[in-house]
């Protein structure tokens, strides 16, 4: 499980366009990844168009943003088209990704438990180092609750 204080854990996954996209790539500038279960659905959306009305106070504090998900890239594709997002999202169906940072797990849906993506997100500095983990992601006021 990552704490504050870790270092980001390794991975290589690839963004919409089908970039590989790597820890060592982040390294440099503060990053926000935040993990959230699938493309298009409400809460989903809503946390994407808050980061994405927000973005230029993002940009202002020299954060870069990365969305993480397990779908496909092309999935990601009509997701940010048909939402305008300004930032990158990475695919991991594999969920390597997902694991290492202890965004994946048990998930309770009407009862039922299932293994599925835990909506986090992990503020990293310059050094890739976490400085904060939000595990109670408020949807519409996430990128309040970020900066």
């Amino acid at each position: 499980m990552l704490q504050v204080g870790d270092m980001m854990p390794a991975f290589s996954v690839a963004d919409e366009q089908g970039r590989a996209v790597t820890n060592n790539d982040l390294i440099g500038k503060k990053t926000v990844i935040y993990f959230y279960p699938k493309d298009s659905t409400p809460g989903c959306t809503a946390e994407a168009c808050n980061i994405r009305d927000n973005y230029h106070a993002f940009l202002a504090q020299g954060y870069q943003v990365y969305g993480v998900s397990k779908d496909s890239q092309a999935s990601h594709v009509k997701f940010k088209e048909k939402y305008d997002l300004p930032f990158p999202l990475l695919s991991d169906p594999t969920t390597a990704m997902l694991q290492a940072f202890g965004a994946w797990g048990e998930k309770k849906n009407y009862g039922k438990v299932t293994m599925g993506t835990l909506r986090k997100t992990f503020v990293f500095d310059e050094a890739g180092r976490v400085v904060r983990i939000i595990e109670k992601v408020d949807t519409k006021n996430h990128s309040e609750q970020i900066l």
